[in-house]
């Protein structure tokens, strides 16, 4: 009976060695969940070994074929660029080894879970009244992305024991955190709990904390605490899972329809057809 293809984690990186550590911690969760198939790890920046290498190490140790599941919960351009560039560079190496790619984890019942009890424990003791969440995701060029944390944000607010749920970005795009927690306060707001909306801690989820911090050192009346990120949990393993079979059975559904490379999108214009860029960053960036 032949080999099942390997599954290849994509992981964005990090400056942050505990945040590499956890998507080494994750990877272990994966494996754990998936003992038969052999596992490739790498990263597109920041941290080794990088994509280039972590492919030609399947392929040498005797992969076939090869599919490739990015670690990122809503797709925006290190998704949609870089990693198939990366498969691009590697079919072009191995000529004979068949290479497929799956979609982000997206908006899923399984991270909604996972970030509702975060939202829950980051709320814990706290009366519904005049009590807001504000869920931070990275921030991206791509508005496609931005878009979707608000759609996140929204999932999470039904049906949550919370008075309300606002969205906010740590780069790239507003609302930043501060203008976040400063909505919620003129509305009304007497407690803000803060809930990273990523898969693992870094840089920018330590940037999450220190701004929250800074804020609540300037509005003592209001009661601020930040929650965890999502971690490795059990269900995200099987998410990536279920993207792994996904790719095999030829059933990949990107949502395209307000890709800023495809339509006009207001502030996105010129955008439209022009060619992709592809990060080149090495790991001293």
């Amino acid at each position: 009976m032949a080999e099942a293809p390997a599954l290849l984690l994509v992981g964005h990186g990090s400056r942050s060695s505990v945040g590499v550590s956890a998507y080494w911690e994750f990877a272990d969760v994966v494996q754990s969940e998936a003992p038969q198939l052999r596992l490739g790890c790498g990263f597109i920046e920041l941290a080794e070994p990088d994509l280039d290498t972590a492919i030609d190490q399947l392929v040498v140790a005797g992969a076939t074929s090869v599919v490739a599941v990015p670690l990122v919960l809503l797709g925006a351009g290190h998704m949609k660029n870089d990693g198939p560039a990366a498969l691009a560079r590697a079919r072009d190496r191995h000529g004979a080894v068949a290479f497929a790619y799956a979609r982000d984890l997206g908006i899923h019942p399984a991270p909604l879970d996972v970030a509702a009890e975060r939202l829950a424990a980051a709320t814990a003791g706290w009366p519904i009244e005049s009590t807001a969440v504000v869920v931070v995701s990275r921030g991206s060029s791509d508005p496609d992305a931005n878009a979707d944390l608000f759609k996140v944000s929204r999932l999470l607010w039904d049906g949550r024991r919370v008075e309300w749920v606002e969205a906010a970005f740590i780069s790239l795009a507003p609302p930043s955190v501060p203008a976040a927690l400063e909505r919620c306060r003129r509305l009304g707001a007497t407690r803000i709990a803060v809930v990273p909306y990523f898969l693992f801690t870094g840089v920018l989820v330590d940037r999450i904390d220190v701004q929250v911090r800074a804020w609540g050192t300037e509005h003592p009346e209001i009661e601020v605490r930040t929650g965890r990120e999502l971690g490795a949990d059990r269900r995200l393993a099987r998410l990536v899972l279920e993207r792994y079979r996904e790719a095999l059975d030829g059933d990949v559904r990107m949502n395209c329809d307000c890709c800023a490379y495809r339509v006009a999108l207001a502030g996105y214009e010129d955008r439209v057809g022009a060619p992709l860029v592809i990060h080149t960053h090495r790991h001293g960036h």
